[in-house]
């Protein structure tokens, strides 16, 4: 009888998951969010030969997945096994692993799919007379029958993680989800310039692209601008065959995303070849810049694994040392032919060369981008905020163990009784003296007890940031309307972006109307805007949002201003008159918080007199 509980008991501990469940866990690798099923589905299209792809996408994928092609299509037999996990016509042995060409091969993905979604599949091959439907909830059969439907398959996904709302609850915003799935769809049509690709997305269509040369794929779907900039490489080896597009770093971003990799035509990731590609693009970026590439590795599919993760976008190449290498020297050979660069040792000499205060941009023929700070200051009638009334609190001086830190370690404002002056003191004290630029960064003025250094760009930001927040809750920005309207063209996911801030955009000062193809005609501008920015200050101001949108969790509007403020403060290495110094004093003492900019990191510092006169003293013996 022991015997016996005790077998019951061990036999009773381990059990199968039935498939219901064992499928919605397969999904938590394979389907993230809604462009991993948009990347699975048009993976399946091009594995199936299609000349044309067509995806319909409706709130960022949340209610509608569709992607209909063209291609070979399948037998109503196929249809249920579609479904089966690890079900696949991909691979039939397990040397088949070792030479992978095909997009899918893992045959989890249309069960992953459907396990979370209601998905509707309807196909034929062009040999049938007619094709076939099938429909399935959550990974369950509802129905399968013959169709009348055009040759190729047509999958339509709606409801995605309906019956797993702990799922649903965890997708972003429907800007940042669509994001993903343009980036997703811009790496296929990429990768497949050979066929048509069509993106429609919430009635409209974002992108119409043809079979096309890779260059015109590339300009028709980040802008034509980029045709002229584009830089063909090529190199063939013994080892890997890479053959792309960089572009000129003239046109490189503050933000990544425009970063693409192809290992047989399969987009991938990869840090470290990224980072190699980057930090040869250095010698010509500015600090903290992305620019565009798109290098494509055709390499022998048994030096390369692929099956390393689900998602299929991580591999790993036999010889990594030997890729990294070739990579640096294409791209290097790129750059250095673009900028007619001699030699690589005339290329190191000009780098060990200091730089001037432009970056050294001219040295290989760089446009200095204009200024993006305002015309003039206004004067302090024209200042926006409290009308000179001092509400912020100055910092305390520091003792003899506080020299040189760091005074705003804490957010909290130090109290006005630590320095023996208000704060309206303060600021008539600053005002009542002439104040010196340091370094064309900072600016020093002396006050009754000692002295204080201003951070003109991090004074700026916290004035301008005040400034489009009062006026975008008033509704009254000043805008100056522009003599001759400029119609400009950006990119999808730009475009998509500003279709969004549409409201807020304009309460910044933008006069701004939205146009069909990705176009936009701006009629006017905020007031402190110089003319002929327009273009270059929009863009960098929507890269800059998105980048605040991963890292801060401020309303959409603080975000927005933010990144107006920080892309209009005027920066490091300008030089000021003296009214311009005055001018910027006297509007960052009326605004609310003047001792810290909008991410409260500190305008002013202040070093007491004692201070001063303690470094004087002599050490003692």
């Amino acid at each position: 009888m022991e015997n016996e509980s005790r077998e019951t008991s061990t036999t009773s501990v381990i059990q199968q998951l039935p498939s219901s469940i064992s499928n919605k866990i397969a999904a938590g690798e394979v389907v993230q969010r809604p462009s991993s099923v948009v990347k699975e589905l048009i993976d399946n299209s091009v594995d199936a030969g299609a000349r044309t792809i067509e995806v319909t996408i409706e709130k960022a994928g949340r209610t509608l997945i569709e992607v209909k092609d063209d291609g070979c299509g399948m037998s109503s037999d196929d249809l249920r096994p579609c479904f089966l996990r690890h079900a696949t016509s991909k691979i039939n042995s397990v040397e088949d692993l070792s030479r992978i060409l095909t997009l899918g091969f893992r045959g989890e993905a249309m069960a992953s799919i459907a396990s979370v979604s209601q998905i509707n599949v309807k196909t034929k091959r062009v040999e049938d007379e007619n094709g076939s439907e099938l429909e399935l909830w959550g990974g369950e059969e509802r129905r399968l029958e013959p169709a009348a439907v055009d040759d190729g398959t047509t999958v339509t996904v709606r409801n995605l993680f309906f019956n797993v709302p702990a799922r649903r609850a965890f997708l972003k915003t429907d800007a940042t989800e669509f994001r993903h799935i343009l980036i997703t769809f811009q790496q296929a049509a990429l990768a497949n310039n050979d066929i048509a690709f069509h993106l429609r997305a919430d009635g409209e269509n974002i992108y119409r692209l043809p079979a096309q040369s890779l260059a015109d794929r590339i300009a028709a779907i980040f802008g034509k601008s980029y045709r002229a900039s584009l830089i063909p490489v090529e190199e063939k080896t013994s080892v890997v065959d890479i053959y792309g597009y960089l572009i000129d770093p003239k046109m490189a971003k503050k933000t990544r995303g425009e970063q693409f990799l192809f290992v047989n035509n399969r987009p991938f990731m990869h840090r470290h070849l990224n980072y190699v590609i980057l930090d040869t693009f250095n010698n010509w970026l500015r600090n903290k810049e992305y620019p565009f590439y798109a290098l494509f590795f055709k390499i022998d599919p048994e030096q390369v694994d692929v099956n390393v993760h689900p998602s299929k976008l991580e591999v790993k190449f036999e010889d990594e040392k030997s890729i990294s290498q070739l990579t640096r020297s294409i791209v290097t050979k790129g750059l250095n032919e673009h900028f007619r660069v001699p030699d690589l040792e005339n290329l190191e000499r000009n780098q060990s060369q200091p730089r001037s205060s432009t970056g050294g941009f001219e040295d290989f023929g760089f446009e200095q981008p204009p200024a993006s700070r305002p015309k003039d200051f206004p004067s302090p009638s024209q200042s926006s905020g409290n009308g000179g009334r001092f509400q912020g609190k100055p910092p305390m001086p520091m003792d003899g163990n506080e020299a040189g830190k760091n005074l705003y370690d804490t957010p909290e404002a130090p109290s006005t009784a630590d320095t023996g002056q208000s704060s309206l003191d303060m600021g008539k004290a600053l005002r009542q003296n002439n104040f010196w630029q340091i370094h064309e960064q900072y600016i020093m003025s002396q006050t009754l007890t000692g002295i204080s250094i201003i951070d003109q760009h991090a004074a700026h930001k916290r004035i301008i940031y005040e400034r489009a927040l009062s006026e975008a809750e008033s509704g009254l920005p000043s805008t100056q309307q522009l003599l001759f309207p400029q119609t400009l063209e950006f990119s999808a996911s730009d475009f998509q972006l500003l279709k969004q801030l549409e409201p807020e955009i304009v309460r910044l000062g933008f006069n701004i109307q939205l146009l069909s193809g990705n176009t936009a005609m701006i009629l006017g501008v905020p007031a402190d805007i110089q003319s002929g920015d327009e273009y270059r200050l929009l863009g960098e101001i929507l890269q800059q949002y998105q980048t605040l949108s991963n890292s801060l969790s401020l309303s959409k509007r603080e975000k927005l201003a933010l990144a107006y403020a920080n892309k209009t403060a005027i920066r490091k290495g300008k030089r000021l008159t003296q009214e311009e110094m005055e001018s910027l004093i006297d509007q960052l003492f009326s605004c609310d918080h003047p001792y810290f900019d909008p991410l409260n990191k500190p305008t002013l510092l202040y070093i007491p007199l004692e201070e001063i006169q303690s470094r004087f003293q002599s050490k003692k013996k």
